[in-house]
């Protein structure tokens, strides 16, 4: 199949932001817009989303205080125990 260029034209900052991601998750931007194009048309529709496991906020401040071996709870010997602490 002869392939043909595409060109469009996005934020400077845009760009940089999807050169990122997409390299984190292994790939290039072009890899990225192919794989979309392809999905999209075999399922006819905006396909899926390609995410990395970003924590939010809460999330990850709570990783980071039990990093730090701060508001640590646990273990528990007993379902009562947790529930206990859960209910404090």
């Amino acid at each position: 199949m002869k392939s043909v260029n595409v060109t469009f034209r996005v934020d400077e900052e845009l760009k940089a932001q999807a050169d990122q991601l997409f390299a984190d998750l292994g790939m290039s931007l072009s890899t990225a817009i192919h794989i979309f194009l392809r999905q999209s048309v075999r399922e006819q529709q905006i396909p899926f989303a390609i995410s990395r496991n970003v924590p939010n906020a809460v999330t990850q401040a709570a990783m980071e205080a039990a990093e730090n071996n701060e508001d640590i709870y646990g273990p528990f010997d007993s379902v009562s125990e947790l529930m206990e602490a859960l209910n404090a």
